[in-house]
């Protein structure tokens, strides 16, 4: 409950770079908490635990975005309504990648695999190398159906529980901190003979291109995410409010359709993204 009495919808929506913040806080308070209490299955706790000290926040940003549904008319006015809780859901995001990176960073290289252990082994699995333009279209075709899977099962996740998008979300906020951090260590040591303000230097382009790496595709991608989970909160908030009254429902489901094709673009660009131009900046 403490964690649940910092922040409120609209003090998020009003400053939503503070989330930043919140995402920070939340992931870091979780990394110890894992490894401390749950030592063994850490990698796995750490998201459950920083689920947990979003929902409350998350469920509440839901109520108040279906309730916009009901009182704003029009349909523009209410879509950038709903843009200002997406963009508090992305700096949370970014706050969660950002610590969790960090500590991938810092912490001991044995804590790091433990802590780290499923999401690395999701990396290599899903890894491959591009060579070609054959390959390229086909690693688009098979990035963009995950991407898509992905965001169904938050429309799916949030229609059914509600604030479920939040914990897959999460696990994906932890899986691009492990690359983004993996990147930015082995960087780092290969900086490591580096001396004085040039080894600084180092560090800093190191974390800099790390971040920027994941960012470019990473960033729609999980506004769409986000967009998909937003939906089918909204979806779900108004089923339990109003049941199959149609009259009521038809106006939400409208809106909620127009959120969801706004995250299938999203999530094409994304996709664009990752296979043709991140490969040309790194």
């Amino acid at each position: 409950m403490v964690l649940e009495s910092l922040i409120n919808p609209f003090a998020a929506e009003s400053r939503p770079q503070k989330m930043i913040l919140y995402g920070a806080l939340y992931s870091s308070i979780a990394v110890f908490l894992s490894l401390w209490i749950f030592e063994g299955q850490a990698s796995l706790v750490m998201v459950f635990l920083t689920t947990m000290a979003c929902i409350p926040l998350i469920y509440n940003t839901i109520k108040m975005e279906e309730q916009k549904d009901e009182e704003i008319a029009e349909e523009k006015s209410l879509l950038k309504e709903h843009a200002k809780a997406l963009e508090f859901f992305l700096f949370l995001f970014l706050g969660m990648v950002m610590a969790m990176a960090f500590w991938y960073i810092v912490l001991d290289a044995s804590i790091v695999e433990q802590l780290f252990s499923v999401q690395s082994s999701t990396i290599n699995r899903i890894n491959s190398p591009v060579t070609g333009n054959a390959v390229q279209n086909a690693l688009f075709v098979q990035i963009l159906l995950n991407n898509l899977q992905v965001m169904m099962f938050s429309l799916l996740f949030a229609f059914l529980y509600g604030v479920g998008a939040i914990f897959i979300l999460t696990w994906n906020a932890s899986v691009i901190a492990t690359a983004v951090g993996n990147f930015i260590r082995t960087g780092i040591a290969e900086a490591a003979t580096m001396l004085g303000l040039a080894k600084s230097a180092a560090y800093f382009k190191v974390f800099s291109l790390g971040l920027l790496k994941y960012a470019i595709h990473g960033i729609p991608e999980i506004f769409a995410y986000f967009a998909a989970g937003l939906a089918g909160g909204i979806i779900s908030v108004a089923m339990l409010k109003h049941g199959l009254d149609m009259d009521k429902f038809k106006r939400i489901i409208i809106d909620t359709l127009d959120i969801i094709l706004i995250a299938l673009g999203t999530v094409l660009l994304a996709a664009w993204l990752e296979v043709y131009i991140t490969p040309l900046v790194f």
